[in-house]
């Protein structure tokens, strides 16, 4: 069977396993951010703090992704979705936790002076002048996580996990047979496309989420 012909005949599951790797992507990157930003926020007034913080984000994503799973499986996670969840979450921090504070700290102090000055408190200043500033770095730091965490989801499939990567181990494991390659391209190029598809959403978000006046 040629490749067109699997992708055609096997249409319905790669939609569905594509639907199931980006399921895992977003929630992930969901948790890792609303984390990230709160380490970032806590930390970024601080010297210590944001060595502390990009020092262990930093270490984890050292981390071989094989082991890491497998070391959640073993510390009680089980097979599945949690454990490739809980690992895409702690692989996102680092650039989004380093973002965050690069960004925060590039804020002009001038108009957070300017701020304080009009009665603006210390969580208004955060909320209503630093972290919109901020936003453009912020999200470029989530985008770039998202790029990383969609690739290393696919090594999910070695607990079980959800997604395309499941293709690609079953492309492995029959080796030698006719439809080896068509199961780990179909996967490749799946995952390949998945990028592109949220790259270019993350493009929309930002030009959306920006404001105006702060856009390059």
């Amino acid at each position: 069977m040629s490749f067109p012909e699997y992708l055609v005949s096997n249409y319905d599951d790669l939609l569905l396993s594509a639907r199931d790797h980006l399921f895992i992507v977003v929630i992930s990157i969901v948790l890792g951010t609303l984390v990230a930003l709160a380490l970032g926020i806590l930390t970024y007034r601080s010297a210590r703090g944001r060595t502390i913080a990009l020092g262990v984000t930093g270490t984890i994503l050292t981390i071989p992704s094989l082991a890491l799973y497998t070391l959640l499986v073993v510390f009680g996670l089980g097979l599945g979705t949690k454990p490739v969840v809980v690992a895409l979450t702690l692989y996102s921090l680092l650039p989004i936790v380093r973002n965050t504070i690069t960004g925060l700290l590039g804020v002009d102090p001038a108009i957070v002076e300017s701020a304080q000055g009009i009665g603006m408190g210390r969580w208004q200043r955060l909320f209503r002048i630093e972290l919109p500033l901020a936003w453009p770095v912020i999200i470029t730091g989530i985008r770039v996580s998202t790029m990383v965490v969609v690739g290393i989801a696919a090594l999910g499939a070695i607990v079980n996990g959800p997604g395309l990567g499941a293709l690609i181990f079953d492309g492995l494991r029959r080796i030698g047979s006719p439809v080896a390659v068509n199961l780990a391209l179909a996967g490749t190029l799946g995952i390949v496309l998945l990028g592109i598809f949220i790259d270019g959403l993350f493009i929309l978000l930002t030009r959306a989420t920006t404001p105006r006046g702060i856009r390059d």
